[in-house]
């Protein structure tokens, strides 16, 4: 049992003064520390933990090979992200057309190839390699949602094209 004991310890006033009882005065602290855990346990259980910040993507519905119209060569612009924040590009199927760019230039690119296709059929395709980081893949799914691209999706990058990225200047 916890208590503080406060003795009463008086001075002397001056000659011929009597002196008063002293008194001890016991104040029991249990309570006092069971209402303090109390307080701090409710405290933990009521707080809202810190939500995790997290990068929502709408997915679509899966659908059969069957039923899936494959997307026109015109309508598709490929991007690779390299090494050393480097994005590359190329309109259709043809990887030997690849250009470079940043990702400060990139959204030039995209609002011209959307500009030049239809927009409900305007589609990309983002292929990130071994050497590019996370930072450049939520920077590019950030620029897809300023640049109101509502089509397109992460595929992983063919070895033939990854041949064709590293052959590219600074990504050795």
């Amino acid at each position: 049992m916890a208590e503080l004991d406060v003795s009463g310890r008086g001075h002397k006033k001056g000659p011929g003064v009597r002196k008063g009882k002293k008194l001890s005065l016991r104040v029991d602290l249990t309570p006092m520390v069971d209402l303090g855990f109390l307080l701090i346990t409710f405290c933990m259980f009521t707080m809202t933990m810190a939500k995790p910040k997290a990068l929502h993507l709408i997915l679509p519905k899966d659908v059969p090979n069957d039923q899936r119209q494959p997307a026109k060569e015109s309508q598709v612009i490929t991007l690779l992200l390299g090494k050393k924040n480097k994005v590359f590009f190329y309109e259709g199927k043809d990887p030997a057309q690849m250009k470079s760019g940043d990702y400060k230039s990139i959204r030039e690119v995209l609002m011209d190839k959307k500009r030049r296709s239809d927009k409900a059929f305007f589609q990309v395709i983002l292929k990130p390699s071994r050497d590019a980081n996370y930072r450049n893949a939520v920077a590019i799914l950030d620029e897809m949602i300023i640049d109101d691209i509502r089509h397109y999706a992460f595929v992983d990058i063919d070895p033939s094209e990854y041949t064709l990225l590293r052959q590219q200047p600074g990504q050795q």
